[in-house]
């Protein structure tokens, strides 16, 4: 995949940074549209690599022409998005849907994102629509915080899930973000909803090598990571489950410029990785690109083969 140079990118968003102009926003509430001829934005990172690869790729098979537009800021891709300069984007509901509420009432808002994906998509959706977006059906993918402790540490205590942590009662320094002192799905959301005695934040950062080590090596007992991340296996490390909903419902969600791609088109052609993209396989597709050193359109490409989705 070509990347476009970050300069060449910021010249050609700039002049889009606060959405559609006032002498632009009938398009807002036009019907929907079905430009043949779309822009498909990742935001630069994998998984964003593979999703952007593995929609453009069930366009093409339905008929459109496309091509990917990497963009790793939200602050100047949603924007683009709204404009009609890219046409659709991969993103994660719950995480979208509070960017999109700071963005509209301010930073200081209280989220609307939360466990329960209807909620947080009826949310999404109303903060969307009036900006000339359509957020489509959520899949079954997942790229939610997780935690993961030690396969040994989780043998010798019997750990299987958070309740199980919270119940052991060990004391537990967790590797993670400097934010994960104050958030509440963090250190405060583990010690209220799972009375977990996290007794420290070790500030190593989200699913980074360094964090990992420490929970491999023994210095802290639990990394904040991702439930896609495709590492785990390489440090001994395994995920407890979050049985009482701590996180939110970030669902992978193709958003859509309606004017440009919001027809039933676009619709069923994405659908169509509803059905089989899974969390597993998502993390397994980022460990493909990460650690084998695959292309993501390669590794799109076989994937979307072996479900059948493409000849």
């Amino acid at each position: 995949m070509r990347r476009v140079p970050w300069l060449l990118v910021l010249l050609a968003l700039t002049g889009c940074a606060t959405g559609p102009s006032l002498e632009n926003r009938g398009r807002v509430t036009a019907p929907p549209g079905d430009s043949h001829h779309l822009t498909i934005g990742s935001a630069g990172f994998t998984e964003s690599d593979l999703l952007a690869q593995m929609y453009a790729q069930l366009l093409n098979r339905a008929g459109y022409k496309t091509s990917i537009l990497t963009v790793s800021n939200r602050e100047l891709y949603e924007p683009a998005l709204e404009s009609g300069q890219i046409d659709v984007v991969p993103e994660f509901a719950a995480t979208f849907a509070d960017w999109l509420n700071a963005k509209t009432h301010g930073t200081d808002a209280q989220p609307v994102g939360s466990p329960d994906l209807d909620t947080t998509m009826d949310a999404l959706r109303t903060l969307a629509a009036p900006r000339g977006l359509t957020v489509l059906a959520p899949g079954r993918a997942v790229d939610q915080n997780a935690f993961a402790v030690s396969a040994d540490y989780a043998r010798e205590h019997r750990l299987k899930t958070l309740s199980d942590l919270g119940a052991s009662g060990l004391k537990v320094r967790l590797a993670a973000g400097d934010e994960c002192v104050q958030r509440p799905y963090c250190a405060p959301g583990l010690r209220q909803e799972y009375g977990i005695d996290v007794t420290g934040v070790d500030p190593k950062g989200v699913g980074t090598t360094p964090a990992k080590r420490a929970v491999q090596q023994g210095r802290d007992q639990m990394v904040l990571t991702t439930t896609t991340d495709a590492t785990l296996d390489q440090f001994g490390l395994v995920l407890l489950a979050d049985d009482r909903h701590l996180q939110n419902a970030d669902y992978v969600v193709p958003v859509v410029n309606r004017a440009r791609a919001g027809g039933a088109g676009v619709t069923k052609a994405l659908g169509r990785l509803n059905d089989v993209l899974t969390t597993a396989d998502l993390a397994d597709l980022n460990e493909q690109v990460d650690n084998w050193r695959r292309l993501p359109a390669d590794v799109a490409r076989a994937y979307l083969r072996d479900k059948g989705l493409l000849k």
